[in-house]
């Protein structure tokens, strides 16, 4: 407690009622978390157990809890729960599974899956609507944030579009129910649903958590709140944290009004600010301070560092977005041997991924060492997803969550109406779908589907017999003949060198499987599950390790983190502000994702600009972001098109001089 400051204290101390921590970037949030949930175990005898920690990443969870174990040692943190909010949900979703009419063992759809479902909907209902399956995927996201349901929007529906849209939900809704499957947003939605209609239900859970905290509070949508609201009840121990100034998830449904909703929820509500920063220089503090200005404000805030001043804010103005690359890699280059710093120490944040791509290959010509966050890892790879499903299945024939995957994966026309069928028999015979197709009859399912599902079946079997004893692998190599699986993937993919780069992904897991088999000498069920394990401790090690390497991620990825040199290109209109939000008038949410890129930085920052790019194949004219002109002037320091002084160039090559002496020296 002694290390906090005065703000952070009185954060921690405080439990009389619900309180929102106001907290800037950089000003030590986390730890007020970590000591607050201490001082409930230690100081006001609350059981761990009777306290929840709810935020928005598997890391965040997972470093919270590490660091509340060793604040307070032994088995004190035992029975604590610290996990994302979809962690939670699906927590209070097994537990009260009957109420919602699921079976043990239910399926979660990813994007991915939920997509796809929606796809063949569509083609079964409307023919030609399947590509409107994006579109149609985000409008039911947005209902189940906003915790609408399909009969609500289909009751309130006006449009021919909207009407459309309602429909698919239900429709969308009952295949799930059928399927015994839920979707992400049904984790933090169904338990809402299930607390409004079962008080004692809801009772239940409040007498399980006494304490809840919050962190990311900006971030909630409609869903979250309530679940928020509903588990506190009268009691109201409540903590939680967030800065509406890093609220930049809209269009995944946050609402940093949420913030704004506390205080007429809870009149007695306290806020303490957090104002001190410990990241960076008061310039870049200044700059960002002046640029967030512009928004409108519920609450004001300034944050502040006894850091110092620090270097001016450089501008780089550059021709194109060749030339753009190439000098963000002239300039680390030149950095890094003037200050004589780690590649480590550097990022580069964009607004878009596409923006990466100049970047990567400039580093890779001149030889530095990047890692690019947000790549795809292998195992969330479709080709890969699919092949592992058919293997779940190979081990365990009642997988269902698998066998929906690839029932008809490659076609084998097996529609939704068809699945949903079998689901729903599945559901009143409480068996699986795979015993279920052994039981169903024409009384359910026509004729023809009935032959296929019976012809899909008995080759799983075969499968499964091949798959069986010393020879498992070439078994799984048949499998993928069989199916035509690389034909499928050459109908799927925009070209062949894509289509060959999916099936070198399928050798390339089936080898493994191989592999592990040979070196760990387990059969093939035992390997399977090793390589799952192994994938996620991999992301794991990959999150957690710090090599040194320039960090290349999109302004939204690099939020909660921190670098000592930040370049942000692409600092023009169109690109930050994005033309979408400048067409749908969202700039206020493009000044908070600006606000975010410059409060990474600790002690340097550049922004980047070109004067043309190359878009859809034409040169176009840029103009530069109208966030550089709300930026302090005086702090800013132009380079580039004719821009520099005699003297700042001086300075540079007399430093790069000093820097190779060192270096020879």
């Amino acid at each position: 407690m002694t290390k906090l400051n005065p703000r952070q204290r009185e954060a921690v101390r405080y439990i009389d009622g619900p309180l929102l921590v106001l907290a800037g970037a950089g000003s030590g949030k986390t730890s007020v978390i970590t000591q607050k949930i201490a001082y409930l175990v230690e100081t006001c005898g609350i059981k761990a157990s009777r306290i929840a920690a709810v935020t928005f990443t598997n890391k965040a969870a997972r470093e919270m809890k590490e660091r509340v174990g060793k604040i307070l040692g032994g088995n004190a943190s035992e029975g604590l729960t610290v996990s994302t909010f979809h962690q939670l949900g699906l927590k209070i979703i097994r537990t009260e599974r009957k109420l919602l009419g699921l079976k043990n063992g239910f399926s979660i759809f990813d994007n991915q899956d939920t997509q796809t479902l929606i796809k063949d909907l569509l083609i079964q209902e409307h023919g030609a609507e399947g590509d409107q399956a994006g579109i149609i995927q985000q409008r039911i996201s947005n209902w189940k944030n906003d915790r609408i349901l399909p009969e609500q929007a289909l009751a309130t529906a006006k449009s021919p579009a909207d009407i459309l849209c309602a429909q698919a939900y239900l429709r969308y809704k009952r295949a799930l129910k059928a399927y015994n499957a839920l979707d992400f947003d049904d984790l933090i939605m169904l338990p809402t649903v299930v607390f409004e209609h079962h008080p004692e239900i809801l009772e239940k859970w409040q007498n399980q958590i006494h304490y809840l905290l919050v962190d990311e509070y900006q971030d909630t949508n409609s869903s979250q709140y309530l679940l928020v609201k509903q588990l506190i009840g009268v009691r109201a121990g409540l903590t939680v944290v967030g800065d509406d100034d890093q609220s930049i998830y809209a269009w995944r449904g946050a609402r940093p009004e949420n913030l704004v909703q506390l205080q007429e929820d809870f009149p007695g509500l306290k806020l303490v600010k957090l104002e001190q920063n410990y990241r960076s220089t008061s310039r870049i503090l200044k700059a960002a301070n002046t640029l967030i200005a512009n928004n409108a404000h519920v609450f004001d805030k300034q944050l502040w560092s006894e850091i110092g001043y620090g270097d001016p804010l450089r501008v780089i103005r550059c021709s194109d977005e060749q030339h753009e690359a190439d000098q963000v890699v002239a300039e680390i280059l030149d950095h890094k041997l003037r200050k004589r710093t780690r590649f480590g120490d550097y990022a580069i944040l964009y607004r878009g991924n596409h923006q990466s791509r100049l970047i990567e290959l400039a580093l890779q010509q001149q030889q530095v060492p990047y890692h690019l966050s947000g790549g795809t890892s292998f195992f969330a790879r479709n080709e890969v997803k699919d092949i592992m499903s058919y293997l779940r299945l190979v081990i365990n024939e009642n997988d269902d969550n698998a066998f929906l995957r690839i029932a008809n994966v490659p076609r084998r026309k097996l529609g939704a109406s068809t699945l949903e069928a079998l689901g729903n028999f599945a559901n009143t015979q409480h068996c699986s779908l795979n015993q279920a197709c052994g039981r169903i009859g024409s009384e359910h399912v026509p004729e023809a589907g009935l032959q296929r599902l019976r012809e899909f079946r008995n080759w799983m079997d075969n499968i499964r017999r091949q798959c069986d004893g010393n020879s498992s692998v070439s078994g799984v190599r048949q499998m993928v003949r069989d199916m035509q699986y690389e034909e499928w993937l050459n109908q799927l993919s925009s070209s062949e060198d894509v289509a060959q780069r999916r099936m070198g992904n399928v050798h390339f897991l089936i080898d493994s499987l191989q592999r592990v088999m040979d070196d760990d000498q387990v059969g093939l069920d035992e390997a399977i599950s090793r390589l799952v394990l192994r994938d996620m401790l991999e992301q794991q090690e990959e999150e957690d390790s710090s090599p040194d390497n320039v960090q290349l991620m999109t302004m939204h990825s690099s939020k909660g983190l921190e670098f000592p040199h930040v370049f942000i290109i692409g600092m023009e209109e169109n690109l930050l502000p994005h033309r979408a939000s400048v067409e749908e008038g969202n700039i206020e949410e493009e000044r908070r994702l600006a606000y975010v890129g410059i409060t990474r930085a600790q002690q340097t920052l550049a922004m980047t600009m070109a004067t043309k790019r190359r878009q859809f194949g034409e040169t176009i004219n840029c103009e530069p972001s109208r966030f550089i002109d709300e930026l302090p002037q005086d702090d800013l320091q132009f380079q580039g098109g004719g821009a520099e002084t005699q003297e700042a160039n001086e300075e540079r090559g007399q430093e790069t001089l000093a820097g190779l002496k060192d270096l020879f020296a």
